[in-house]
């Protein structure tokens, strides 16, 4: 019985990787492009809870640091990585440890969900500005906290505050069906 678990654990985190992967590929450019891959991060990472959604996030991470083209565009290796974008990119394992780590604190209950995943996807925020400020200043020259929360933050607030609805509620639904 413990080996079908785990095969059964196996085959939900590469399908949750994919499914990371097809969300990035869902784009409107932008400095950062507005993609379904944080809603796809936010579901793994409930669906599958702590450790097995951090895995499937740091295996989407590996197969685009290798060059499978997962992220936005179809593009993939370090250089994406490490590019003013990277750094929402890696965010994506701080939102995979904040649910974690509220999931383990506070009973499953919707309000909770919405709050890690709000919390989660703040973290993934604050990696990112901070990342994007460092390489346009290395890059281009000095960029504002302001102006980089103006151009990659604010536009955003809304279409992922709709991801997280929509998340936590798929995310339910998922896990009845599947028995999670």
């Amino acid at each position: 019985m413990q080996g079908s678990m785990n095969a059964r654990r196996m085959a939900y985190v590469a399908m949750c990787v994919v499914l990371m992967a097809i969300c990035s590929w869902i784009t409107i450019p932008a400095t950062v492009p507005f993609t379904l891959q944080t809603f796809a991060v936010l579901l793994v990472c409930d669906l599958l809870g702590g450790r097995w959604g951090l895995v499937s996030v740091l295996l989407y991470l590996l197969l685009g640091a290798v060059g499978f083209p997962v992220f936005s565009g179809f593009s993939g290796g370090l250089g994406h990585l490490l590019g003013m974008t990277g750094g929402y990119i890696l965010g994506f394992v701080l939102s995979a440890l904040v649910m974690a780590l509220m999931q383990r604190l506070l009973p499953r209950r919707r309000v909770f969900t919405l709050l890690s995943m709000a919390l989660g996807l703040l973290a993934c925020y604050a990696a990112g500005s901070v990342w994007f400020m460092q390489v346009y200043t290395q890059t281009k020259g000095a960029i504002s906290l302001g102006a980089v929360l103006s151009i990659c933050v604010v536009p955003y607030l809304i279409p992922d505050a709709i991801k997280i609805v929509l998340a936590c509620l798929i995310s339910e639904r998922l896990r009845a069906a599947l028995h999670l």
